[in-house]
This record gives structure tokens, C-alpha cells and sequence, in this order.
């Protein structure tokens, strides 16, 4: 897929790439140079929502008999004691 920029350096993502990558308003890019001469990777940095969306439920899969919620409320009320 090829994209053109334009006068304001700005770029649009092709509609195939943005599926791929849910990506959608909000989201930010981090640029860099790949070391190669005419190429750059692009990394996708999601928004806040999505990114805790992503990360809901991550911690079960290594603990599943765990509520680490309820451990620091019982941590913290130790600690107001």
C-alpha cells in the first residue's frame, strides 16, 4: 500500500492497516529510523481505554485462585491499623 504526504506532512493509514490494527482516533504513532536507508517502522501506542481493555484479566492467567484487589484492601487496612 502506498500513501502520499501531504503538504501539512501529514499521512493517512490505509483502511486495511487501521483494521489490522484496531487502530482508531486517539491512538498515537512512535516513529523511528530503522538504520536502513529509506525505511522507518512505526509503532502503534493505543489510548489509555484501550490500552486497560487490552490488560483486563491479564494477571488470571498466572494466578487464577487470586483476587489481588481484595489482598491490597487487607493490606491497607493492616496498614491504617
Amino acid at each position: 500500500m502506498t500513501t502520499t504526504v501531504t503538504s501539512k506532512n501529514m499521512v493517512t493509514i490505509p483502511m486495511e492497516i487501521a483494521r489490522m490494527f484496531e487502530i482508531k482516533p486517539g491512538f498515537s504513532f512512535n516513529w523511528f529510523a530503522t538504520g536502513k536507508p529509506d525505511e522507518i517502522a512505526i509503532r502503534v501506542i493505543p489510548d489509555r481505554k484501550e490500552l486497560s481493555r487490552r490488560l483486563k484479566g491479564a494477571g488470571k492467567s498466572y494466578s487464577p485462585k487470586r483476587n489481588a484487589v481484595d489482598e491490597l484492601i487487607k493490606e491497607r487496612v493492616k496498614e491504617m491499623a
